[in-house]
C-alpha cells in the first residue's frame, strides 16, 4: 500500500524529468544540468544538491585558480569542476534560478550570483569601474564570456530587461547581472534629504543602453555592497 502511495500522484511534478537543454530549471529554486563526457560544468562550491549517473568533481585548476585570486577567501576556491556522465542538481539556499544561454556574448556577474557555467566559458574576475561601482556588487564581478550556458541565482524571480528596446533604469541594490559593452549612466530622480529612511534605489538609478540586457531581482539587499565576493 506504501508503494502504491509513492508511486501513484502525490509525487506528480516533484519527481526528476527528462532533461530539455543543458541547463534546465527543476522547479524555481534548481537548476538541472545534463552533464555529458567532454562537456564539463563549473559550479558553485557547496550548490550540489543532487546528481545521478557516474559524476566526479575536483576543484578548479590552477590557472583558474590564480584568474579567481580575488574572488577566493585564502586558499578556498569558489568553483568545482564536475565531470563524467548524469544529471547534476544545483540550488543556493532556496534562491530562484534564472539559466541564460550566451551567443558569443560577455556577462558581468555578481559573484555571489553565479550559480554554474560550461566550462568552456571564459571566466575572470574583473574590478567593477565607472557607474557600476554603485550597484550593490562589491568592488569585484565574475566576467563570463563566450558561446555556452550560465547559470545564476535571484533572491525572488528575476526580470530580464532588453536594453536594445530603449534606455532601461535599474535599482542599484537589485542589479544581478548586465551584458558587458552596455552603456551605462547615473540618473538622480529626487533629493537624498527627501527619503531619509528610505532605499536609496527611488533617489539613484543606473541607466543602461545598448545592446544586451540586464537581470534584475525584486530584492533591495545590500548586505554585498561593502565586501568582496567570497
Amino acid at each position: 500500500m506504501e508503494r502504491q502511495l509513492l508511486s501513484g500522484t502525490y509525487l506528480e511534478g516533484y519527481t526528476a524529468s527528462p532533461a530539455t537543454a543543458r541547463m534546465s530549471h527543476h522547479g524555481g529554486a534548481m537548476c538541472k544540468v545534463a552533464v555529458t563526457g567532454g562537456q564539463d560544468v563549473l559550479a558553485k562550491s557547496g550548490a550540489m544538491v543532487a546528481y545521478d549517473g557516474f559524476l566526479q568533481y575536483e576543484p578548479v585548476s590552477q590557472t583558474l585558480r590564480r584568474t579567481l585570486g580575488e574572488w577566493a577567501s585564502g586558499e578556498r576556491t569558489p568553483l568545482l569542476r564536475w565531470f563524467g556522465d548524469g544529471t547534476l542538481y544545483l540550488a543556493d539556499f532556496g534562491a530562484d534560478v534564472l539559466n541564460l544561454q550566451l551567443d558569443d556574448e560577455s556577462l558581468s556577474v555578481n559573484g555571489s550570483h553565479l550559480l554554474a557555467l560550461d566550462a568552456s566559458l571564459g571566466c575572470t574576475v574583473e574590478k567593477v569601474k565607472g557607474p557600476a561601482l554603485l550597484a550593490g556588487t562589491g568592488l569585484y564581478n565574475v566576467t563570463v564570456s563566450g558561446s555556452g550556458w550560465v547559470s545564476v541565482t535571484s533572491r525572488g524571480v528575476p526580470v530580464v530587461l532588453d536594453c536594445a528596446e530603449a534606455e532601461t533604469y535599474v535599482d542599484p541594490d537589485a542589479l544581478v547581472a548586465w551584458t558587458t559593452g552596455l552603456e551605462i549612466r547615473t540618473r538622480r530622480t529626487l533629493k537624498v534629504g527627501s527619503l531619509i529612511g528610505r532605499g536609496s534605489g527611488e533617489a539613484m538609478q543606473l541607466g543602461f543602453t545598448g545592446a544586451g540586457f540586464v537581470v534584475v531581482q525584486p530584492s533591495e539587499d545590500t548586505s554585498d555592497r561593502l565586501r568582496l565576493r567570497g
